[in-house]
């Protein structure tokens, strides 16, 4: 591709990435917290383009034109621009079922336990309340009712879990955290369905047959389907 092209190119990536930016479409793919990163890429990659553009116009004007045949560049190079286009037209879905099934529970011990507000129900994020429940033996959710949301995945045994997959940094890195779910759950239960699930503490825990983490349960009061929140993934995790 020769310069113009070249910053066509570097334009359209720019705009891709301000589309995203200003949109829910980037929390597919980052954290909320790299929104400023990303806005300010986009707006470099599109001064740059913009400068290219400039520069090679005039460049051009300088310049005498050449004699003899030209040699255009190839069309195929313009395929560089599908990704983009796909990037600003089709919203990626978040990582779901297939992958929290197929990928061991990254739960880990958590390094302190803040205290709880004295709400009923209590609001937890799968990540909070599976660390509480699994290595502090639940001795902070004891009594309290605590309400959960999270996406449906069964296991080969139709073993029903609330997932949230935690993110570190990006949608490349994340990994689920896992509550098994007891007691009143609706009987028919869907992959991917997001569900906010109100129960109280169990100490029933089971491993994860893919990398043997533990899988602390909740013991389910009711359950009810609701829209796939607008951050899909916990950022909890790093926190």
């Amino acid at each position: 591709m020769n310069r113009q092209s070249q910053a066509a190119v570097l334009f359209l990536l720019g705009v891709a990435l301000l589309h995203a930016g200003t949109t829910d479409l980037y929390l597919r793919y980052v954290k909320a917290g790299l929104q400023p990163l990303l806005l300010a890429s986009g707006s470099v990659l599109i001064v740059a383009a913009l400068a290219t553009a400039w520069y090679e116009r005039r460049r051009a004007k300088e310049m005498r034109a050449p004699k003899g045949p030209a040699h255009p560049e190839p069309g195929v190079s313009w395929l560089l621009v599908l990704p983009l286009l796909a990037l600003m037209l089709v919203a990626p879905p978040a990582l779901g079922s297939y992958d929290a099934t197929r990928t061991g529970t990254a739960l880990q011990e958590p390094l302190a336990y803040p205290s709880l507000p004295a709400t009923d129900p209590l609001r937890l994020s799968v990540v909070d309340y599976a660390g509480r429940a699994a290595y502090d033996h639940g001795r902070t959710l004891s009594g309290r009712r605590v309400q959960i949301t999270g996406f449906v995945a069964l296991d080969r045994a139709g073993t029903p879990y609330l997932v949230r997959m935690a993110l570190n940094c990006c949608a490349a890195d994340a990994q689920p955290v896992k509550i098994g779910l007891i007691g009143d759950t609706p009987p028919v239960l869907q992959p991917d369905t997001w569900l906010t699930v109100t129960g109280t503490y169990t100490a029933r825990e089971s491993r994860d047959p893919v990398n043997d983490g533990r899988i602390p349960f909740l013991d389910v009061l009711t359950a009810k389907p609701v829209p796939t929140p607008r951050d899909p993934y916990d950022e909890s995790y790093n926190n």
